[in-house]
């Protein structure tokens, strides 16, 4: 991982690569890297499993993106999109990795601005055992989880006056 950047937008790619679909984020965050359409700034983090030693990389963020597996009780391969305020009601464990997110964005606000927006695209895992490949479902689930992160950069990058249309 680089040193970390000042970007208005990051996306944090979080999960466990060695634990099978669990590591859906960081597969994306790798694909979205190869993306030519990528708003200028915007920081693409793969976060994997570092917790608190990813602050540095949100401290001016204004918008953060979490890419993730979640379980949200779905058959494997759906995609969700999840506002923060989803996020914290999400009832059981969804994310391996909510608690440290909740602790990392909970630590953010405690000492940096908070973020004005903070989204998870999440996919439901098939498996979360170890291996290093993502399941079918998941796999077939990533490009539409790359597309939907590139729609919300591209909405999030226009001047506000035009999103709003």
């Amino acid at each position: 991982m680089s040193a970390p950047r000042t970007a208005s937008t990051v996306v944090l790619g979080l999960g466990n690569v060695i634990h099978s679909d669990d590591g859906a984020g960081v597969h994306a965050v790798q694909r979205l890297k190869e993306a030519p359409d990528i708003p200028e700034d915007v920081a693409l983090i793969e976060g994997g499993t570092l917790g608190l030693a990813l602050l540095p990389y949100l401290w001016d963020a204004v918008r953060i993106l979490v890419l993730d597996a979640v379980d949200v009780g779905q058959p494997a391969g759906t995609v969700v999109c999840l506002s923060w305020d989803e996020i914290r009601r999400l009832r059981g464990s969804g994310s391996v990795h909510l608690v440290g997110l909740a602790d990392l964005l909970g630590a953010l606000q405690l000492v940096a601005n908070p973020p004005q927006e903070i989204i998870l695209l999440g996919v439901q895992p098939a498996s979360t055992d170890w291996g290093t490949e993502l399941s079918q479902e998941v796999q077939v689930a990533i490009p539409q989880l790359v597309t939907t992160a590139l729609e919300l950069l591209c909405r999030w990058s226009q001047p506000l006056e035009q999103a709003a249309s």
